[in-house]
């Protein structure tokens, strides 16, 4: 655990007890006649008070009342008061455990993901403050999490969460500088993508941008892999497969980092949402991931398992001369970077208000509920609408996309407009609408500015994969995409989404009204504004 410490947060246990207690203590309970800073000791007996009021009523023999020195701590981080919509639930369950974590609750943290994470029910999950239910979890709130997993995988963290995602910290990154003044095979490589012939740089761009993964530690894994940013391909067969995937069909340079970046977002996002558990090897090894992890570690540790088995997986991690050393060899420091720019997801985040994408008066179909944002590693944040105007099936529409907020064109290619609502023309920060296959005729050019309403451009089936002409709009708040319903609803025009059990499945619902996805196009599934 002090490696976990000191390898993620630079500091000693020392240091941790000095700077978390008074960093966390206006998120405890006030105490009148002083203003001396609570003690640990003190910090434990609350938490056992807390538990154990929690746990009144239920028969004896199911409580273990925990000892003050039961509890390990896990991690560190800055509080960030908000305030709390629910009370923490009383334990139904058998509760018997040797110990207790204390954790402090991570940016982007939920009680449903961390449940999971611990092996626990999130009634088991307690906090001297109640925890909000839907919402983020205020980053620095402490949790008393019954301590039942067994054996891990590593618990030292690789990178900030921002050094995953496409982030502020990417912004005004020169990724074509960087790439000419290294020197490497990945300067002078072409390839033909989508009917085009695009640069190495131009390659790292458009996954980056298309996935919101960092560029930063796209590099880092093609030297680190493949040795392609300063010099030549280290074997044969790194010049095809650069990344080691070796997937039939799908070599080069775009489709090898495409799949790093899809299996990137599922560790990244399948960590966020507590649907992500375990490390797969390659011959059927499994690893229980560290529960302290933040999202962007576990993205790591969840990409390199697919591909090695858990030695070599140790190695490539944590072995020398590994992956997080070249990244900080070729980049500085990552957690000096992060410490500008996080939290990505602060507690309280709420969505800026957004009108429907079309105009008042026109009738458009809900064709597609919650859905993956950009590939299968995504959330499911994104919604399809398609015009009610009886052209042909694929056919560029005569109907108009429209903004739902004023903002700025930051990219407008390959049937993808980016509008950046917070008019700092930089994708990586704040919020983001992301529209697919609007077509190239029409559709707005990088750099312009627009109000709310005006046209963005046509629906059609232009990017991507598409049986039909519609419109597929998602959001990113600083580089991560958002799921559609929760914590931070998607609502526009006062229709708020919900997710149904399956993919492409759900409602808009505004007041009584109810409109049902669907991609037939029913009376059910019309909205109009």
């Amino acid at each position: 655990m002090t490696n976990f410490l000191v390898k993620h947060y630079r500091i000693t246990w020392a240091l941790l007890l000095a700077l978390l207690l008074p960093a966390l203590a206006c998120n405890l309970p006030s105490y009148s006649g002083g203003s001396a800073g609570i003690t640990s000791n003190e910090l434990r007996q609350t938490l056992d008070a807390q538990y154990i009021a929690a746990t009144q009523g239920t028969p004896a023999a199911t409580i273990t009342p925990q000892p003050t020195g039961a509890y390990q701590f896990i991690g560190l981080h800055t509080a960030t008061p908000v305030a709390s919509v629910q009370e923490t639930p009383l334990p139904t369950q058998n509760l018997t455990p040797e110990a207790f974590t204390v954790y402090p609750a991570q940016p982007g943290d939920t009680l449903e993901a961390l449940a999971p994470r611990f092996a626990v029910r999130p009634n088991e999950i307690l906090s001297p403050q109640p925890i909000p239910a839907q919402g983020f979890i205020p980053p620095g709130q402490l949790l008393q999490i019954p301590n039942v997993l067994g054996k891990t995988a590593s618990s030292s963290a690789l990178l900030p969460d921002s050094e995953v995602i496409d982030s502020p910290s990417a912004a005004g990154f020169d990724l074509q500088g960087f790439i000419n003044q290294a020197g490497g095979y990945v300067s002078t490589y072409s390839e033909r993508v989508d009917g085009e012939t695009l640069t190495g740089a131009q390659i790292v761009q458009r996954v980056a941008s298309q996935n919101s993964i960092n560029p930063r530690l796209l590099l880092s894994l093609l030297e680190h892999e493949a040795g392609w940013v300063y010099g030549q391909p280290k074997q044969p067969d790194r010049v095809r497969y650069p990344l080691g995937w070796h997937i039939s069909g799908r070599q080069g340079l775009y489709q090898e980092l495409s799949i790093t970046a899809t299996q990137l977002s599922k560790g990244y996002y399948g960590w966020r949402q507590g649907i992500l558990l375990e490390l797969q090897h390659p011959k059927g090894a499994k690893q229980r991931i560290h529960p302290g992890l933040n999202a962007g570690s576990v993205a790591l540790q969840h990409s390199v398992a697919l591909l090695n088995e858990p030695a070599a997986w140790e190695s490539a991690l944590y072995g020398p001369d590994n992956l997080i050393q070249t990244h900080q060899r070729m980049f500085g420091d990552p957690w000096q970077r992060a410490s500008q720019v996080e939290p990505l997801s602060p507690a309280g985040l709420a969505q800026p208000i957004l009108e429907l994408p079309f105009l008042a008066g026109e009738r458009w179909s809900f064709t597609g509920g919650p859905h993956a944002s950009w590939n299968s590693g995504s959330p499911r944040g994104a919604l399809d609408f398609a015009p009610v105007t009886g052209e042909p099936p694929c056919a560029v529409s005569r109907a108009w996309v429209t903004a739902p907020a004023p903002g700025v064109v930051v990219r407008s290619s390959d049937g993808v407009l980016a509008l950046d609502l917070d008019g700092d023309g930089n994708e990586q920060t704040g919020w983001v609408l992301v529209f697919l296959h609007l077509a190239e005729a029409g559709r707005l050019a990088v750099g312009t500015v627009v109000e709310q309403d005006a046209p963005l451009g046509h629906p059609s089936c232009e990017g991507g994969r598409a049986t039909g002409t519609h419109v597929h709009l998602a959001r990113k708040y600083n580089g991560e995409w958002l799921s559609a319903d929760w914590p931070v609803p998607f609502v526009m025009g006062g229709w708020q989404a919900t997710a149904g059990a399956k993919i492409y499945s759900g409602e808009l619902v505004k007041g009584e009204q109810v409109v049902s996805a669907n991609p037939g196009g029913p009376r059910t599934s019309i909205i109009t504004r």
